[in-house]
């Protein structure tokens, strides 16, 4: 029986619902383990709960959201104070002063990205911000700014206590990095599993969200991505990666059955958790690619 841990914020395209598709293709034994794509930590925390790892990177391009997980493994109860205090705030507040409340703080976080801090104060932000924005998105302008508005919640979870003090524990002996995920090449090796789960290819114009960092990844991105997967392979790791699957709107396009077709590619059915439109909440194909 998998103990299954909660991710510490909301993420655009976590995996939390395809857990059980995913934990089918853990290796019997885990002993290190790399995630170049960190985001939300659903399968980070599962095979730390689970397996145990002896060394373990994590890696994102988004420097906000590596400085959360390196203050939660290090400064948790001054994050949590911190969460707390704005909980009680926010939570006791009218909506106009909540209105008020959470664009100072978002204002407060973008000075604190532009000075690029790593503090308890800008990881304490960042989780009030995901738990109070309008469906937990995180999006940045071309300056790197976030910019997305308040969402309309009566009591959001700003401040789970137990769960932040769990997570610490286990994150415990994990590196974090920030930058791109090639630099994780020196890590892996023949004994480790690595899950990939890069920003989704879109499935159409109008369902692009690749500006959760400054950095695009287009489809060229992708198939950079699919180079570096092969050489992995080549070491020896193991390898589960995840992507949309471009069949959901075109049964013709085969761009990564194509860029996989050495590997082996399963279609699991997914619900779209976050669009702006209700009517686009619905079940969709994604791919996981498994090298062996």
């Amino acid at each position: 029986m998998y103990k299954t841990i909660k991710p510490f914020i909301k993420w655009a395209g976590g995996k939390s619902q395809l857990l059980d598709a995913i934990r089918e293709k853990y290796p019997a034994k885990i002993e290190r383990y790399c995630e170049p794509f960190v985001g939300g930590g659903a399968i980070l925390f599962d095979v730390l709960a689970n397996f145990q790892p002896k060394e373990v990177l994590i890696n994102d391009i988004n420097p906000e959201l590596t400085n959360t997980y390196i203050q939660i493994r290090d400064n948790a109860e001054k994050v949590i104070s911190l969460l707390s205090e704005m909980q009680k705030l926010f939570w006791d507040m009218d909506n106009d002063a909540r209105k008020e409340y959470f664009y100072t703080k978002r204002d407060k976080f973008n000075e604190l990205i532009k000075e690029a801090a790593s503090t308890e104060e800008k990881a304490a932000l960042f989780i009030f911000i995901n738990k109070t924005c309008f469906n937990g998105l995180y999006r940045v302008n071309g300056k790197g700014l976030y910019n997305v508005p308040m969402g309309s919640y009566k009591k959001p979870p700003i401040c789970d206590a137990e769960n932040i003090r769990l997570i610490s524990e286990l994150i415990q002996n994990v590196e974090v990095q920030c930058g791109d995920y090639s630099r994780c090449a020196d890590f892996i090796d023949n004994n480790t599993f690595v899950y990939i789960d890069p920003p989704y290819r879109p499935l159409s114009k109008t369902s692009s969200f690749t500006s959760y960092a400054k950095t695009e990844f287009g489809d060229e991105q992708q198939m950079q991505l699919g180079h570096f997967i092969a050489e992995i392979s080549q070491k020896g790791a193991k390898v589960v990666a995840s992507n949309s699957d471009p069949k959901n709107t075109d049964e013709n396009d085969n761009f990564f059955d194509d860029i996989y077709k050495m590997f082996t590619i399963n279609r699991v059915a997914a619900t779209r958790m976050i669009n702006s439109n209700s009517k686009g909440r619905g079940t969709v194909s994604e791919l996981l690619i498994c090298n062996y």
